[in-house]
Parts: C-alpha cells; structure tokens; sequence
C-alpha cells in the first residue's frame, strides 16, 4: 500500500518490511531496481523538478526518511508506519547482508568516507562482504570518461546492493540513468551517511531523532550550508501539507512542471 505525500507516492511499510523487501531483491532480483527515501526537502525539490518526480514515481520502493513526514501523512489522514531513516537502513542492511552472504559497494561521500565506513562495518560485521569503494571526484557527472570508469568498477565488483552517498537529487539522477548498466540488483540512495557511520559528521542524539529534531540539530552543526534546505524548505513543506489538505495542490501529470 502506498500513501499520496505532496503528489508523491510513498511505501506504508515498517522498518522490518523495508528490509526484507531489499535484501529480497538483492538475493533474487534479476532486473536492476533502486530505492529512494524522501524526506521533506526530497518532496519540496520535486515539486518543480519533473525528472526527480519521475524517478521517485519509478523507484522499487520509496520510504519515508523523516518525522515530519509522518506527522504530515497523520495530518492528512493517511498514517505511514515508521520513519525509516536512510543512515539506519544503511547499517542494517550491511548486518543483514553480511547474515545473507551478501556483497555490497559504497559509492559517494566525502574523500575517505566510504573507506573509514567500510573499516567501521567490517569491524562490526566481520564476514561483511565489501565488494568495493569509491569516491568520485567533484563534478564527475559531466565527464564521461569518469562516469563509465565509475560503472565497470561497479560491475566488475559484482554487488549485491549499491549504496549511492551522492546527495539529492544527485544520487537519485545518477541511480535512475544507471542502475541498469551497472546490473546491481538493488540500489539505495543514502545521503551523507558513509559519514555519519565513520564518524566524519556526528549524528544528532537519539532523543532529538525520536522527537523529529535531527533536522535542527544539523542546521546548528552546519547553518551556513544547510539554512536553505531547512529553513526554507521546511516553510515550504508545511504550505504544501496544508494546501493538500485543502485539496488545493495540483496533481501534475509527469510531462509537466508545477
């Protein structure tokens, strides 16, 4: 079952399913799929990016990566079943893939990041297969020589499940044209959380992600960079909400903007 959120299609599902319905995938999947997880800037961007529209409205599955968006499905009378973070679902997946004897590539963050979070989940997780890591270099998605030296390490490394650290909408661009060439049978887009696992950016605490406030919590770690995206988006986020709750939101087709 999927609930409507802003004109976007998000999975009701819990945390358990989400991961049995991936590593499901990543064990059987014969065609490469890949997983997006919305959060309230995710759904303000989309709004007036008709390719990101798309390719959340073409995703495997499509979790809800936020409070806010659970306090808003509950608002407009359609509740979700859990916030089903991207960082969470990253360090669980790897358990679970090392239980399954399964591979996985970490692709994205920071210099380092996916190296230091492959060390950290190894530790953890000692029969963890790590098929690969790579850190891109800034503006890789303009040269093409970059990008396919990027999809044969990939397919060369053989994955199970891809984690893409690329940012949105970045991330999700790159999985959409990809994932195919690539021939991964799962892929996920995680955001910066090859950092947070390596310990590079520190995680709000857990209080302050139960209460919805690991937003604010990054915003006061990072205000220069990250303003915008909370401040204004979140503005925007909520003026959405309220306008689908007043059956005042237009429902675009995908050919067209906003």
């Amino acid at each position: 079952m999927r609930v409507n959120l802003c004109n976007i299609e998000i999975d009701r599902c819990s945390f358990q399913e989400a991961l049995r319905s991936i590593i499901q995938q990543a064990a059987t999947g014969t065609e490469p799929k890949y997983v997006v997880t919305p959060n309230a800037h995710h759904l303000v961007t989309l709004q007036r990016d008709r390719h990101f529209r798309n390719i959340y409205q073409n995703a495997f599955l499509s979790v809800a990566d936020g409070v806010p968006l659970l306090w808003a499905a509950k608002f407009l009378g359609t509740p979700l079943c859990d916030r089903i973070n991207g960082t969470d679902l990253f360090e669980e997946l790897c358990r679970l893939a090392a239980e399954n004897n399964l591979s996985v590539f970490l692709l994205g963050g920071r210099p380092e990041a996916a190296d230091q979070a492959a060390i950290v989940l190894k530790k953890r997780h000692s029969t963890l297969k790590i098929a690969g890591t790579y850190c891109p270099p800034y503006g890789f998605e303009n040269d093409a020589i970059e990008v396919e030296n990027i999809n044969q390490r990939i397919r060369a490394a053989k994955p199970d499940i891809l984690f893409v650290g690329l940012g949105a909408p970045k991330q999700e661009y790159w999985m959409y044209q990809h994932c195919q060439a690539v021939n991964v049978p799962v892929s996920l887009g995680i955001g910066v959380s090859f950092e947070f696992v390596a310990g590079m950016v520190k995680r709000a605490p857990f209080w302050m992600q139960q209460a919805g406030l690991e937003w604010l919590y990054r915003l006061i770690s990072e205000p220069g960079r990250l303003w915008q995206r909370y401040l204004v988006c979140n503005s925007v986020f909520v003026w959405l909400v309220l306008k689908q709750k007043f059956n005042l939101l237009r429902q675009p087709s995908i050919s067209e903007g906003l």
